[in-house]
C-alpha cells in the first residue's frame, strides 16, 4: 500500500503545474499588460503637462497691440462692413453714357455745293437711366460744326392706367419710319429726298411736346396707335401763337408671316400752322411698309429688307395750296457676316413748288467691323427739278463708345 501514496502526489503536482505551453502563454500576457500600463502612464503625464500649459496661458494678462503711427491712425479709419462698396453700387446713381461719332465725306461735283468734302457731321452723347419704378429718362445731345443742342430729352412713363405709354419732353416725331430715326441708325449716309423736301430733313418734326401710345388688343396683328402734340416750332410747322399747336398721329401694324419673315405696315398724319400767314397750315399724310426676311435656321448671316414710304403734302401759302408727293424705296441684302449691300430710289416734289420734282438713286455698301462701328460707301445720282444732275460718292465712318441703348425696332 505505500507505493500508491507517492504516485498520487506526483500526479497531483503535474496537474496543478499545467503543461509548458500554458505557462509560456501566461507569461506573455503578463508582459503585454505591463507595457499597456506603461503607455497609459505616459499619456496621463502628457495630458497633465498640456493642462498645466493651458492654465498658464489663461492666467497670463493679454498683451497690448503694437502702437499705430499717429499719421496712419488719423488717415486710415478701421474697415467697416457697411462702408464697403457693393457690386454695382457705382451704377446706382449714374446713367448709361455713350458717345457716337458720325464722320462723313463726299467726292464729285454737284450743283449747290452739297455735303462738305470732309466733315465730322455729328457727335451724339446720350444719357439714359431709370428714374424710379414708374419712369425712365433719355437725353441725346448733339455737337455739330455750327451748334450744340438737345436732339432729344424726354421722360417716359410706361405703366400708366389704361395701358398707355406717355413721353414728355423734346422728341423726334412718329411720322413714318425715317423721321423717328437718328442719323447713326439709318442704313444710308444721307436722308431720302422725300424727307428733305417734305418732312423737314434731318431734324424733321422734332419738337417739345407730349406723346401718348397704346397697344390695341386684337386676335390678328400687333397694333399700336401713337398720338403726339407739339409746340409747333419745327422745320415744317411754325406756330404764330401759343395756341397753334402741331399734331402727329401714327398707326402701326406688325405681323409675323413665318418664323423667317414679317411685315410692318404704318399710316401717319400731321397737321400744323406753317407760319406763312396767321391762318395757313400744312397737312401731311403718309404710309410705310417694311418686309423682313432672315432665315435663322439656315443662315444667320443672310438678311433681306425691303422698305417703302409715300408722303403727300398739302401746304398753304397766301396765294395757293401746293399739293406735293414724294416717296422712296429701299432694298438691303446681307451677303456676309459683316457685309451689307443696298439700293435706294428717290422721288419727291418740292413742298413749296410741286411743279419741281427731284429724282435720284443710290447704291450702298456697308461693312460692320463690330457692333460699335460701321464703314459705309454710297454712290448717289440725283436729277434735280431745275434740270441739273449730280453724281457723288459719299462715305461714312460711324463709331460708338459706352452703353448706348437699343432703338425702336
Amino acid at each position: 500500500m505505500r507505493p500508491t501514496v507517492p504516485l498520487c502526489s506526483g500526479l497531483l503536482s503535474l496537474l496543478l503545474a499545467g503543461p509548458p505551453a500554458v505557462q509560456a502563454q501566461t507569461a506573455a500576457t503578463v508582459e503585454d499588460v505591463e507595457q499597456l500600463r506603461a503607455q497609459l502612464a505616459a499619456l496621463q503625464q502628457q495630458m497633465a503637462d498640456l493642462s498645466a500649459k493651458i492654465e498658464a496661458l489663461q492666467a497670463a494678462p493679454p498683451s497690448a497691440p503694437p502702437p499705430t503711427p499717429p499719421d496712419v491712425a488719423a488717415t486710415v479709419p478701421p474697415p467697416s462692413p457697411a462702408s464697403q462698396p457693393s457690386p454695382g453700387s457705382s451704377k446706382v446713381f449714374n446713367p448709361d453714357i455713350a458717345a457716337i461719332g458720325d464722320f462723313t465725306g463726299a467726292v464729285g461735283k454737284t450743283p449747290g455745293g452739297g455735303e462738305p468734302s470732309l466733315d465730322l457731321h455729328e457727335a451724339e452723347v446720350s444719357f439714359q437711366a431709370v428714374v424710379d419704378p414708374y419712369a425712365r429718362a433719355d437725353f441725346f445731345l448733339t455737337f455739330g460744326n455750327e451748334e450744340v443742342g438737345v436732339e432729344e430729352g424726354f421722360v417716359t412713363f410706361p405703366t400708366l392706367p389704361g395701358g398707355f405709354l406717355m413721353k414728355v419732353g423734346k422728341m423726334r416725331d412718329a411720322f413714318g419710319k425715317v423721321d423717328a430715326q437718328h442719323n447713326h441708325v439709318l442704313p444710308f449716309v444721307d436722308r431720302p429726298l422725300v424727307s428733305q423736301n417734305l418732312l423737314g430733313g434731318e431734324d424733321a418734326l422734332a419738337d417739345a411736346g407730349i406723346s401718348l401710345a397704346r397697344l390695341i388688343p386684337n386676335p390678328w396683328v400687333f397694333l399700336e396707335a401713337t398720338g403726339q402734340v407739339y409746340r409747333g416750332e419745327s422745320e415744317v410747322f411754325k406756330a404764330p401763337t401759343r395756341g397753334d399747336l402741331a399734331y402727329v398721329g401714327h398707326l402701326r401694324a406688325y405681323q409675323d408671316i413665318t418664323e423667317s419673315t414679317n411685315i410692318d405696315l404704318g399710316g401717319s398724319v400731321g397737321y400744323g400752322h406753317n407760319g406763312e400767314t396767321a391762318d395757313t397750315t400744312t397737312r401731311l399724310f403718309g404710309t410705310d411698309a417694311t418686309f423682313r426676311y432672315r432665315p435663322l435656321r439656315r443662315s444667320i448671316y443672310t438678311h433681306l429688307l425691303g422698305r417703302a414710304e409715300l408722303v403727300w403734302s398739302r401746304r398753304q401759302d397766301a396765294l395757293q395750296t401746293a399739293n406735293a408727293f414724294g416717296a422712296y424705296g429701299y432694298l438691303e441684302y446681307q451677303f456676309g457676316r459683316r457685309w451689307f449691300a443696298g439700293a435706294r430710289y428717290d422721288y419727291s416734289d418740292r413742298a413749296t413748288n410741286a411743279s419741281l420734282t427731284d429724282k435720284g438713286g443710290s447704291l450702298i455698301l456697308t461693312y460692320w467691323p463690330s457692333e460699335f462701328s460701321q464703314v459705309r460707301a454710297q454712290y448717289r445720282h440725283t436729277h434735280y427739278g431745275e434740270g441739273r444732275t449730280a453724281d457723288e460718292l459719299l462715305f461714312q465712318f460711324l463709331f460708338a463708345i459706352g452703353a448706348h441703348g437699343a432703338h425702336a425696332f
